[in-house]
């Protein structure tokens, strides 16, 4: 049998402007070319405790745990929901998209009840409908997304914050596509439990979901009637690990993510808060605003577009995967399509951390302008 020959790996490299990941700041990639040691060693451990003070800063928060979990933001998401969620147990799960849906899945994975106040994708959840179903359940815990990766819809929490609290109830919070890219305030807004992901405002590789908890969540998980479902995700162990005071083993973390996540932090650190905030929201209104020019229809209500991730609808008679094969091979641009029930009717444009600038507006405007127009669409279609 004749031998195969591999040859040295090749990626085009592609301006990333879709839902995620977003292109690596160079940064970052030089911080995952440095020496790897072991996950237990002290120069490690140095590294973990920046990473979780930088972790603190980005969600503005003084939890104690606030750590970044080995896996995806899926990963995260899962945690959230497992530490949390029993058999039996009632959960309130804001749908208006995609995630929401996966959320109310998990929760049902775990045995607990999923009652789902739902929106139309591309709306906000209305507050008066989390406080009927709070009303009329046991719910002990409220879930809903921050940015809706696939509708690009920015959630206002503040209001049901105070309602889910009102109820006794946990509020548990999807922030992957907004998180170091959109206003957010743990502390501030009485978030009780939040999970997000590396590979989108943060521009690192992805591998890791940043997650914090506040003592009323954490309290909650060291008081279930049963063990966490899962072993690997489970907080109350994973969080002696990353204790910087008795650190007790429990699994070797991906070392050179870490370094990663934590030169990724502290870029955001050095921008600030703030300014990273406004730099996404001016550079998402000057895409909106270029593809309305062009003719297109924003999907979402824009009272409420995210400031990392805008959908435009894909026009009559173009055909979506055509129009985003032209991007990717003509001009290395890459957008994403439509999930669910929105594919092949939107396409969603993502300005996430080192990609939200004024230039790669006016890239992505240009060579969306021009791939249409080779699919036979004009601005009076």
């Amino acid at each position: 049998m004749s031998r195969k020959n591999y040859g040295d790996l090749k990626p085009p490299e592609r301006l990333l402007l879709g839902a995620g990941p977003s292109n690596i700041d160079p940064r970052v990639l030089r911080a995952l070319t440095l020496p790897i040691v072991e996950h237990l060693d002290p120069y490690f451990t140095e590294v973990m405790n920046e990473t979780v003070e930088l972790l603190r800063y980005a969600f503005r928060t003084n939890n104690r745990l606030a750590l970044p979990i080995s896996g995806s933001g899926s990963a995260g998401m899962e945690s959230a929901v497992c530490n949390i969620i029993e058999k039996d147990d009632e959960a309130i799960v804001c749908v208006n998209g995609f995630f929401g849906e996966r959320i109310s899945e998990m929760v049902q994975r775990c045995g607990g009840k999923s009652i789902e106040v739902r929106s139309e994708w591309g709306k906000t959840i209305e507050s008066e409908l989390v406080e009927d179903s709070l009303a009329n359940s046991n719910a002990k815990a409220v879930f809903i997304v921050h940015a809706e990766t696939s509708t690009g819809i920015l959630q206002p929490l503040k209001k049901i914050s105070t309602i889910a609290h009102e109820y006794d109830a946990l509020l548990i919070v999807d922030t992957v596509t907004s998180l170091g890219g959109c206003e957010l305030s743990i502390d501030d807004w009485g978030i009780d439990l939040c999970f997000s992901a590396s590979q989108k405002c943060l521009s690192c590789p992805p591998g890791l979901a940043p997650i914090t908890a506040n003592e009323k969540a954490i309290n909650t998980i060291r008081s279930r009637k049963t063990k966490v479902q899962s072993w690997y995700l489970d907080l109350s162990t994973i969080e002696k690990y990353w204790s910087e005071n008795n650190r007790a083993y429990h699994h070797t973390a991906p070392i050179l993510l870490v370094y990663a996540l934590r030169e990724g932090l502290r870029i955001l650190y050095e921008e600030r808060l703030e300014n990273r905030w406004a730099r996404h929201k001016e550079n998402i209104q000057m895409l909106v605003e270029g593809l309305e020019d062009i003719g297109l229809e924003i999907y979402t209500d824009k009272a409420h577009i995210c400031p990392s991730i805008a959908a435009v609808k894909v026009p009559e008679g173009v055909k979506d995967e055509e129009v985003r094969r032209r991007l990717r091979e003509e001009y290395n641009i890459t957008i994403s399509g439509g999930l669910g029930a929105l594919k092949e009717k939107i396409w969603r444009i993502g300005l996430m951390g080192i990609n939200s600038n004024r230039k790669n507006v006016v890239l992505v405007l240009e060579a969306l302008k021009s791939a249409l127009k080779k699919e036979g669409y004009s601005k009076s279609n």
